[in-house]
């Protein structure tokens, strides 16, 4: 998902709430704070998308879907590579945010901070890349940039109800 920066201050606590423009006009919702004045909201488009979504879903009588989920909060890289100059030197992959306690992600390995390059060996441009090969495919290997160095995890996604 592309995600819409700004240097909105967000607090654990008191994230969520609407990103506006100077008209007024709502154009996301605050999401996740990676530093001081570099924040992240989701785009009010993709919001719409899914509310539109789950009324069908709900309307129609259907059950809500399940999804393959590995645990992770993640960024596209390039996001944060025009803010921050301390970043690992890599090109393209996904900058892990966050690795949810008990869930794959974890149980692998992974930890904040790692980048994934590659994922079923296919290099990773963005967070599509990544949604598209989890939902794909049960059983994902990934390599990793940690740091300096390029590591290896497998992992198997899990199933996540989707709202």
């Amino acid at each position: 998902m592309e995600y819409i920066q700004t240097d909105a201050i967000i607090n654990y606590a008191n994230s969520g709430g609407p990103l506006v423009n100077l008209d007024g006009d709502v154009i996301g919702i605050n999401t996740l704070k990676v530093t001081a004045g570099i924040s992240f909201a989701i785009p009010s488009d993709r919001i719409c998308q899914f509310l539109a979504d789950s009324y069908d879903r709900q309307r129609k009588g259907l059950k809500n879907s399940k999804r393959r989920y590995i645990g992770v909060r993640m960024l596209q890289l390039s996001d944060l590579r025009e803010k921050e100059s301390n970043f690992p030197d890599v090109s393209s992959g996904v900058y892990v945010y966050e690795v949810i306690p008990g869930t794959a992600a974890f149980s692998a390995g992974l930890v904040n901070q790692d980048v994934i390059i590659i994922i079923n060996g296919h290099p990773v441009h963005s967070t599509e890349d990544m949604s598209q090969a989890v939902q794909s495919n049960k059983v994902l290997s990934l390599v990793v940039r940690r740091r300096k160095l390029i590591i290896r995890k497998l992992l198997t996604a899990s199933h996540q109800i989707a709202f």
